[in-house]
Protein backbone atom coordinates (compact mmCIF):
# COMPACT_ATOMS: atom_id res chain seq x y z
CA UNK A 1 0.00 0.00 0.00
CA UNK A 2 3.14 2.75 0.53
CA UNK A 3 4.52 2.11 -2.86
CA UNK A 4 0.77 3.96 -4.21
CA UNK A 5 0.50 5.96 -1.53
CA UNK A 6 3.95 7.69 -2.89
CA UNK A 7 2.97 7.41 -5.94
CA UNK A 8 -0.22 9.43 -5.64
CA UNK A 9 2.08 11.87 -3.60
CA UNK A 10 4.07 11.74 -6.85
CA UNK A 11 1.48 12.70 -9.07
CA UNK A 12 -0.05 15.51 -7.55
CA UNK A 13 3.25 16.90 -7.26
CA UNK A 14 3.12 16.45 -11.22
CA UNK A 15 -0.59 18.50 -11.30
CA UNK A 16 0.70 21.03 -9.78
CA UNK A 17 4.28 21.22 -12.04
CA UNK A 18 1.87 20.78 -15.18
CA UNK A 19 -0.05 23.99 -13.66
CA UNK A 20 2.92 26.19 -13.57
CA UNK A 21 4.05 24.89 -16.85
CA UNK A 22 0.39 25.24 -18.75
CA UNK A 23 0.41 29.01 -17.17
CA UNK A 24 3.82 29.56 -18.62
CA UNK A 25 4.26 32.21 -15.43
CA UNK A 26 5.38 32.19 -11.89
CA UNK A 27 2.15 30.71 -10.15
CA UNK A 28 1.37 31.89 -6.55
CA UNK A 29 1.03 29.53 -4.00
CA UNK A 30 -2.74 30.29 -3.15
CA UNK A 31 -3.09 29.39 -6.90
CA UNK A 32 -1.80 26.04 -6.58
CA UNK A 33 -3.71 25.76 -3.25
CA UNK A 34 -7.41 26.70 -4.84
CA UNK A 35 -6.90 25.15 -8.39
CA UNK A 36 -4.74 21.57 -7.73
CA UNK A 37 -4.43 20.94 -4.44
CA UNK A 38 -7.60 21.84 -2.46
CA UNK A 39 -10.17 20.09 -5.05
CA UNK A 40 -7.77 16.58 -5.18
CA UNK A 41 -9.80 13.57 -2.97
CA UNK A 42 -6.27 13.32 -1.59
CA UNK A 43 -5.64 16.26 0.47
CA UNK A 44 -6.19 16.25 3.91
CA UNK A 45 -7.62 19.87 3.45
CA UNK A 46 -8.15 20.29 7.45
CA UNK A 47 -4.51 19.71 8.49
CA UNK A 48 -2.88 21.39 5.79
CA UNK A 49 -5.02 24.50 6.77
CA UNK A 50 -3.68 23.86 10.57
CA UNK A 51 -0.53 22.67 10.01
CA UNK A 52 0.70 23.51 5.97
CA UNK A 53 2.45 27.27 7.46
CA UNK A 54 1.99 30.58 6.33
CA UNK A 55 2.87 31.05 3.60
CA UNK A 56 1.92 27.61 2.56
CA UNK A 57 5.04 24.99 2.50
CA UNK A 58 3.26 21.53 3.28
CA UNK A 59 0.41 20.10 2.08
CA UNK A 60 -0.77 16.80 3.59
CA UNK A 61 -2.34 14.02 2.36
CA UNK A 62 -4.95 11.69 4.05
CA UNK A 63 -2.15 9.23 3.40
CA UNK A 64 0.85 9.22 5.60
CA UNK A 65 2.49 10.99 2.62
CA UNK A 66 1.68 15.24 2.01
CA UNK A 67 3.92 17.62 -0.38
CA UNK A 68 6.67 19.93 0.71
CA UNK A 69 7.50 22.69 -0.95
CA UNK A 70 10.99 23.65 -2.11
CA UNK A 71 11.78 26.95 -2.84
CA UNK A 72 15.17 26.88 -4.55
CA UNK A 73 13.11 24.54 -7.13
CA UNK A 74 9.76 25.99 -6.55
CA UNK A 75 8.70 22.53 -6.84
CA UNK A 76 6.63 20.65 -4.93
CA UNK A 77 8.28 16.85 -3.58
CA UNK A 78 6.68 14.54 -1.33
CA UNK A 79 7.40 13.66 2.22
CA UNK A 80 6.46 10.74 4.75
CA UNK A 81 4.27 12.83 7.93
CA UNK A 82 2.58 9.34 9.24
CA UNK A 83 4.67 7.02 11.07
CA UNK A 84 7.14 4.43 9.80
CA UNK A 85 5.51 1.16 11.30
CA UNK A 86 8.36 -1.78 10.98
CA UNK A 87 7.25 -5.58 11.69
CA UNK A 88 8.60 -6.95 14.44
CA UNK A 89 11.80 -9.19 14.06
CA UNK A 90 12.05 -12.57 15.34
CA UNK A 91 15.36 -13.51 15.89
CA UNK A 92 16.32 -16.59 18.34
CA UNK A 93 18.86 -16.70 20.03
CA UNK A 94 21.96 -19.54 18.56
Amino acid sequence: MSYEQVQEAFKLSDAARDHVKNAGRDVPVEELWSQVFAPSPLVDVERTQREGGNPLARIFLKSPYGLQYRAEYKDWIPFRHGEVQLPPLNIQAA
